[in-house]
């Protein structure tokens, strides 16, 4: 119909010439603050790529649900009533109304509270009230629930699209898996539960925060309040991420772009590799330490293993356009608007059904819980901050472009390997350069976008 329209590109976003708003070295600022181009995003990027929508964990059972974002798509994720996972369209098919209002549950029966259409878990129309006074027939498959056609998950993690020419999710995730597998197999057996969240907004453009979300080069500046607590104790030095302190670009650590958009910062090489070595730079917090030491006195040596599962692993995992795993948390971009973005934070915690821990996984998970309590509330603001005042600034029309050249030019300090995995030290913004490439390729592309029902 928008084509019928000639409305598919409804504020004119295809007048752009993609290749001058994106160059070498900079961006226009427009990509930031145009409307009609975040409409196209919605379209080109949270319509055509996978998108990550939850955790298996949040819908353990048959039946269970939760509400989300597909873009500004409003979708209820659940398992349905044979044990499918699906992505429904949280819209009612009669008059468009929000159909489920809660934030989670369980239900086999959506119930639309301004009509009273009622759906199966499946998407599929199951009673309209007084059905004598339509002429139609209800068994067609347009008066079901719209759902998205493609959702998938990577070991527990949900995405959808509703392109149904993207590739498979296992060949767009493509080399993040690896960095996604060895962070979930430090937990036993590899598996995570999700817990509740720190949700946050910003007055800013989605792409800022993953802009950020491999940027080593901000860190000893804008964080320097976190830093100066985590290292508040005379008897406490070398914790958090004082590893940026000094010379970051000669650190260990490194930035590496792995296709498709996604980037993989690796902060593992600063830690001592030994049972220990990521408490050992745990900031300090309240009651903590008695914990650490009860797990001591009743685990001994191995009580250094326990304790690096309640630490943070040092990795940002950024998986275009919306997903990252950061420490032990899950953070979610959201787009709301083109200067407006929900950032949530997901806490998760260690699942140990076979004692594998000996009875240590609530002491484990405690701790785990407090130490997530430091980044979303003592950095993730220090973003947040940066994020609306360069929104702000791009306010300034005759100042047309931003920089993303750290690094670019200087030989020897980008490298390719054969893979076709670039890396760089993890304050260059070559992660930048090649994540914009990608997002430059979507919006030039006129992507094939369905939805399905059930027939």
């Amino acid at each position: 119909m928008l084509e019928k329209l000639n409305a598919a590109r409804i504020e004119g976003a295809d007048l752009y010439d993609w290749d001058e708003l994106v160059q070498e070295d900079r961006v226009h600022r427009v990509i930031y603050t145009d409307p009609a181009i975040f409409t196209a995003e919605m379209t080109n990027i949270f319509g055509a790529v996978w998108v990550y929508l939850g955790h298996e964990s949040q819908i353990p059972a048959n039946d269970d649900y939760i509400t989300v974002r597909l873009g500004l798509r409003p979708l209820i994720l659940l398992r349905d009533s044979q044990g499918k996972i699906r992505a429904l369209f949280n819209r009612c098919a009669h008059r468009g109304t929000t159909l489920c209002r809660k934030d989670k549950g369980s239900a086999r029966i959506f119930t639309c509270p301004y009509h009273g259409w009622s759906y199966l878990n499946t998407g599929k129309l199951r009673a309209v009230p007084w059905p004598d006074g339509y002429a139609c027939d209800f068994n067609e498959a347009k008066y079901n629930v719209a759902q998205v056609p493609r959702v998938d998950s990577y070991r527990g993690f949900i995405f959808a699209t509703l392109n149904p020419d993207a590739p498979s999710l296992i060949d767009y995730l493509g080399a993040i898996t690896k960095p996604i597998d060895e962070w979930l197999d430090r937990q036993p057996k590899g598996r995570i539960r999700v817990c509740e969240a720190n949700r946050l907004k910003y007055k800013g453009n989605w792409k800022l925060a993953y802009d950020n979300s491999g940027d080593g080069y901000h860190v000893v500046f804008s964080h320097r309040s976190l830093l100066e607590m985590e290292n508040r104790q005379a008897d406490v030095a070398n914790k958090g991420m004082s590893y940026y302190k000094g010379s970051p670009d000669t650190a260990p650590m490194y930035i590496a772009y792995m296709g498709n958009g996604h980037h993989f910062k690796d902060k593992r090489p600063n830690i001592q590799k030994r049972a220990g070595g990521l408490w050992a730079v745990e900031g300090p917090a309240p009651g903590s330490e008695h914990y650490a030491d009860a797990l001591r006195r009743r685990f001994g040596a191995k009580a250094e293993e326990i304790l690096d599962l309640a630490s943070s692993e040092p990795v940002n995992i950024n998986v275009f356009p919306n997903f990252s795993l950061l420490g032990n948390h899950i953070q979610v971009f959201e787009p709301i608007s083109v200067d407006e973005t929900n950032v949530t934070w997901y806490g998760t915690a260690v699942v140990d059904e076979d004692n594998a821990l000996g009875g240590a996984v609530d002491e484990i998970n405690a701790l785990r819980m407090r130490t997530q309590e430091q980044f979303p509330n003592f950095g993730e603001v220090d973003d947040l901050a940066n994020f609306e005042e360069i929104q702000r600034g791009l306010a300034c029309q005759e100042d047309e472009w931003i920089y993303m050249h750290r690094g670019l030019g200087i030989p020897g300090r980008v490298k390719t390997d054969e893979n076709g995995i670039i890396t760089a030290p993890a304050t260059d913004e070559v992660f930048m350069r090649e994540y914009i490439k990608e997002w430059k390729q979507l919006m030039q592309a006129a992507p094939r976008i369905v939805i399905q029902r059930e027939p």
